[in-house]
């Protein structure tokens, strides 16, 4: 199949739909478990970080190997399969008796990677290297469209039910592999695609074959601590707004609707001009110190309707790993930008394990009964911290890069 005039339109939706359904279903997540038995929401959001966790090790050990598949054997059918998976993931999900098969079908949907493997390096296939930050930053803000679209669903479907959702979902990610079908065509001809090989296609192996490009291992370091710290707000808003505001799943939801909106806003409107203005690097820097900043003053916000204010404030933060992204796809060759975005998807898999797990743990424990002290934004501090950790390590980099350029 030719590349047709709008290659990343496919990609934009397939960004989207992925988005529309992990945020369809996280207003319903603290009614769905607390239904199957956990008794008060501190309980369940430490049982929702081991689900996040549990999708996150298995994403872990696969990214890597799909990436290096979408090397040997093209993007669209390691794309498709993985739209595929995602579809029977929620199925399964929505049919779940207990919380053990809620874990099976977050197992299943790690096993099939996170579909964005295969698409970034779609993105760099079709994409000048000059013009990569914008493209990224344009997929990117799929998933903040699909936040607008995606929690709203949720919340108004909760109303039938916890389970409503998920079924949904489901069939959305059906609709769009079928989609797939008839209109995504193939980035990777055919000689510009290599040899698979087991060394690379395994977390090690692909960690190892960064040691390639240092600076490179530099920016997959800040992605992960970016990521670390930003998983607190997938794995605890819901719980996080329902014990400080008393809200349900349908306020989650909209509050979830701000937040996509106007971080899509920033990913079409900012990034390309940021980066053309500042560089990718300084516009990473710029982004860490708004999710630091945000993190915090989340973590102590005393009124509801503040929560709407903050979003538009601190929703430039989202420029932060479209950056990051680009400064790395252009640091690697061609053919090796599959094994990157897979290296990526590993780094961020390991965030993806170690930051809902430590953020549910830290809400868990300070919100439980008997807490020494009750204090439901403890997970934002430790996120702000992490942004700023990330900061400093990126702005050690620029000032590294800058002594040593010549003159």
């Amino acid at each position: 199949m030719k590349i047709g005039r709008n290659p990343l339109v496919f990609i934009f939706v397939t960004r989207m739909i992925d988005a529309i359904g992990f945020g369809i279903v996280m207003p319903v997540l603290p009614q769905l478990l607390m239904s199957m038995g956990a008794p008060n929401v501190s309980s369940a959001a430490s049982t929702a970080g081991w689900l996040i966790a549990t999708y996150a090790i298995l994403q872990f050990i696969c990214g890597p190997l799909i990436g290096n598949l979408s090397d040997r054997f093209g993007r669209r059918p390691v794309i498709l399969a993985s739209l595929f998976a995602y579809g029977f993931d929620y199925t399964l999900t929505g049919f779940a008796p207990t919380i053990t098969w809620l874990f099976l079908g977050r197992a299943v949907a790690g096993v099939a990677g996170a579909v964005y493997v295969p698409a970034n390096a779609f993105v760099a296939d079709v994409t000048p290297p000059e013009q990569r930050a914008r493209a990224f930053g344009l997929v990117a803000s799929a998933f903040g469209l699909g936040f607008i679209i995606g929690p709203g669903i949720g919340g108004l479907l909760g109303v039938l039910g916890p389970r409503a959702p998920f079924f949904a979902a489901g069939a959305l990610a059906v609709v769009n592999f079928l989609f797939g079908i008839f209109v995504l065509p193939e980035s990777l001809p055919v000689d510009r695609r290599r040899t698979f090989s087991w060394r690379r296609a395994n977390p090690l192996g692909a960690a190892l074959a960064l040691q390639k490009y240092p600076s490179v291992l530099v920016y997959a370091l800040v992605v992960m601590i970016f990521f670390i710290g930003n998983n607190v707000y997938p794995s605890t808003w819901a719980f996080f707004t329902a014990e400080r505001f008393g809200w349900g799943s349908a306020m989650t939801g909209w509050s979830l609707v701000a937040t996509g909106a106007a971080m899509a806003l920033v990913q079409v409107k900012l990034v390309g001009s940021a980066v053309k203005r500042f560089g990718e690097t300084r516009t990473a820097i710029a982004g860490l110190g708004i999710a630091a900043t945000g993190a915090l003053a989340y973590a102590f916000i005393p009124d509801a309707w503040m929560i709407f204010a903050f979003t538009v404030i601190f929703a430039p933060q989202a420029i932060t790993y479209p950056a990051l992204n680009a400064l790395m796809s252009k640091q690697v060759p061609p053919n090796a930008q599959g094994e990157l975005q897979g290296a990526a998807a590993s780094v961020m898999s390991v965030a993806n394990i170690a930051g809902p797990y430590v953020m549910t743990q830290v809400f868990a424990y300070f919100t439980a009964p008997g807490a020494p002290v009750h204090f439901s934004g403890a997970a934002f501090i430790v996120a702000s911290a992490l942004s700023l950790f990330g900061l400093i390590v990126l702005a050690t980099q620029l000032a590294r890069a800058t002594v040593t350029a010549p003159i």
